[in-house]
């Protein structure tokens, strides 16, 4: 069986009624049970290193900021490669390929943790590579922008981009509660003592990867037997025509601010939570109120597809920019908290930001289809994607250095809302004012 199709006319709605939308939508659905994975295994270091200190792990806070940014880090730097595969290698061999590679850390931290004695390094190369998991992400998106016409292009990278961020959450909400009982037996090893306070109990850790790995290989094999590719190819040297173009860097300057904002943030928020209110009496436990930003950012991002359809991009990014600049601006009154009664004002604030950054992480994927055209599109995509996927690096690193270096966070707040402002200029001055170079 090939693995292109021979054809593929999206905008002919009579090809799009009789043969392409049934392809398109069970590509849609089954790179998007892939993608949540992705997201899922990308973010669990941040899920399992708050959980370190109590099992034995000697690591400092910056260390343990490292090791939340390292996946950011890596998933960056991967998804640079991403952007760039599809046209040359096709949907189905890139996105198997992408599954299955996730099976190396994920089998490698279950086996770290298990261990007190495993050194600091082992754990910043497992890190890495869980970059894995953010990577792909610029092949998924890019190929499924392939798969519909424009006029539905908005809500099929929101549906894929929107529920594959749950996975997010999932790792977040599934890690306190998998890790209570010995799901696997003797299989998955002896559990470690956690230690809190006066507080001692039983864990596997462990269980936080393991549960990952038959949901890996079924979806592998999915990708394999059901996934073709669309026959759009380009050579490297031809998809580097996107960096000449302005709106490509303008473009990914907004995407940083949303998908990096909720990157970047899913990646802290545990350990912010930890180091702002963990010294208060009642303080509450991280994983508890974890994945609430990431399930409300997710669950937006899905919702806002079919409006962006309606009624354009721009307008929705620059809405999205305004509420992450008062959100930013408005949680540093809670970040020095005198009990832990300021923690509910943070939480909202902060779910205020997760919110704000879904709605535009649909939007500015709405503008970039109708900016380029389609191979661009996909390219710049990848691209954009890319950069972005440095959030949980650098926000978790210059969270973890500001936090550290002067007893908060407000610095890196009142940073952040400086770029949310210049971003907000941008939209409005190339894509939303009336005669704007490309309204969308």
């Amino acid at each position: 069986m090939s693995s292109f199709l021979s054809c593929w006319e999206p905008e002919d709605e009579q090809f799009w009624e009789e043969t392409g939308s049934a392809i398109a939508w069970k590509t849609l659905w089954i790179t998007t049970a892939s993608l949540v994975l992705s997201f899922a295994t990308w973010f669990v270091m941040s899920a399992v290193v708050v959980r370190l200190p109590g099992i034995g792990f000697q690591f400092s806070t910056q260390q343990l900021f490292w090791l939340a940014a390292m996946p950011g880090l890596a998933g960056g730097s991967l998804r640079i490669i991403h952007t760039f595969l599809i046209p040359l290698y096709g949907s189905r061999l890139v996105i198997t390929v992408t599954i299955l590679l996730k099976l190396i850390p994920v089998i490698g931290l279950a086996f770290a943790v298990m261990d007190p004695a495993t050194p600091f390094w082992m754990f910043m190369l497992l890190a890495f590579a869980f970059g894995f998991g953010g990577g792909d992400f610029s092949s998924y998106m890019p190929s499924t922008s392939l798969f519909f016409p424009k006029k539905k292009q908005g809500t099929a990278l929101a549906i894929q981009a929107g529920i594959g961020n749950f996975g997010v959450s999932l790792t977040q909400f599934v890690t306190p509660w998998i890790i209570t009982m010995p799901l696997f037996g003797v299989l998955a090893g002896a559990p470690q003592v956690f230690s809190k306070g006066t507080m001692t109990k039983e864990i596997w850790l462990q269980n936080a990867l393991l549960w990952y790995l038959p949901l890996l290989l079924l979806f592998g094999i999915a990708a394999w037997m059901m996934i073709r590719s669309v026959p759009i190819r380009a050579s490297f040297k031809e998809q580097l025509d996107i960096f000449s173009d302005k709106h490509t860097w303008l473009m990914t300057s907004l995407y940083l601010m949303t998908f990096g904002s909720f990157s970047g943030f899913s990646a802290a928020f545990p350990l912010m939570i930890r180091e702002i209110f963990g010294g208060l009496e009642n303080a509450p436990d991280p994983l508890t109120y974890a994945f609430l930003g990431p399930l409300i950012g997710s669950a937006i991002r899905v919702m806002m597809g079919p409006l962006t359809d309606r009624f354009g991009g721009a307008v929705w990014t620059f809405i999205s920019g305004i509420g992450l600049l008062i959100c930013s601006l408005g949680v540093t009154l809670y970040t020095q908290p005198a009990s832990a009664s300021d923690f509910t004002p943070f939480l909202w604030l902060m779910l205020g930001i997760f919110f704000f950054s879904g709605v535009g992480n649909a939007s500015t994927f709405r503008q970039i289809p109708m900016i380029f055209p389609p191979r661009q599109a996909g390219g710049v995509i990848g691209w954009t994607a890319a950069v972005a996927a440095y959030g949980p690096f650098i926000f978790s690193m210059l969270i973890g250095f500001v936090i550290t270096s002067y007893g908060g966070p407000n610095l890196f707040f009142y940073g952040a809302s400086l770029f949310y402002l210049v971003n907000i200029l941008i939209n409005w001055n190339y894509y939303l004012r009336r005669g704007a170079e490309k309204p969308c």
